[in-house]
């Protein structure tokens, strides 16, 4: 009765279900229901990523032990009532400038949340304060539709949270690849969403990386902040680096991309 109820949703091109919905469809009682789930988990027929919130395997996902995070998330973000986007290194795969394929899924949320196990994927929740006015597009996924950053708020992202990024210079490898998707406009709006330090070292990086035309209006934006001197790579000191006067960043280290 409950592998049924199972494959039903799984008829319906569904990919997940919660603990509520799936009491209501069966009209069991708690116990019952509880004590099929975990025999159901066992078996490998389903898995659960999040207490109450479980994904349907099919054959193709057994080996993993989970469905791709592409999959799940809109609908466990919709359950949990939260915002969020696909961002950084998941965001740039899905604009093409991945240039190794992230091991970790990789989510941007307003509340800061622990990070998701299940079978073999790993899915890291990031967090930004104002995660809901960040710049969106949606993909398609199999079981439906994803929230991605645009490539400008990628960009900026990958430059302000560089320590989930593999480091500088895989981000300006991203950046060599994101390029070419960046509009120069949509880059100066979306930059009034983040620190000025943020679009400082988009901009330096950017301009190093032979995309001067990308930054033209971004130059500008970032000369009437007037703001103060950053470091390009925060978190290192600063003594002894040299600093570029129009993006006032202090160059604190050397970059490689790996392209």
């Amino acid at each position: 009765m409950y592998l049924g109820l199972v494959d039903s949703l799984a008829a319906e091109g569904r990919s997940c279900f919660t603990y509520q919905e799936f009491l209501k469809l069966s009209g069991s009682s708690e116990v019952a229901v509880k004590s099929a789930l975990h025999r159901l988990l066992k078996k490998g027929e389903i898995a659960m990523p999040y207490r109450g919130f479980y994904v349907i395997l099919l054959p193709m996902h057994r080996s993993v032990g989970c469905v791709p995070p592409a999959q799940f998330i809109p609908d466990l973000m919709e359950h949990l009532g939260e915002v969020y986007y696909a961002g950084l290194l998941s965001a740039a795969e899905y604009h093409g400038a991945a240039h190794q394929r992230p091991q970790i899924f990789q989510v941007m949320v307003a509340k800061v949340r622990r990070p998701i196990t299940c079978g073999n994927i790993r899915v890291q929740f990031v967090y930004r304060k104002n995660a809901a006015a960040i710049p969106t597009e949606f993909r398609n996924t199999t079981a439906g539709t994803i929230k991605v950053s645009t490539p400008e708020a990628t960009a900026l992202d990958v430059v302000g949270y560089v320590s989930h990024c593999a480091g500088l210079d895989n981000v300006a490898t991203i950046l060599i690849e994101l390029a070419e998707c960046i509009d120069p406009k949509r880059l100066v709006e979306v930059a009034e969403l983040s620190p000025v330090s943020y679009a400082q070292r988009l901009g330096y990086l950017l301009e190093l990386l032979g995309e001067k035309d990308k930054v033209v209006q971004l130059a500008e934006y970032v000369r009437k902040k007037c703001p103060v001197p950053t470091a390009l790579l925060p978190r290192l000191s600063i003594k002894g680096a040299a600093k570029d006067r129009q993006w006032q960043v202090y160059i604190n280290t050397t970059i490689e991309p790996d392209i």
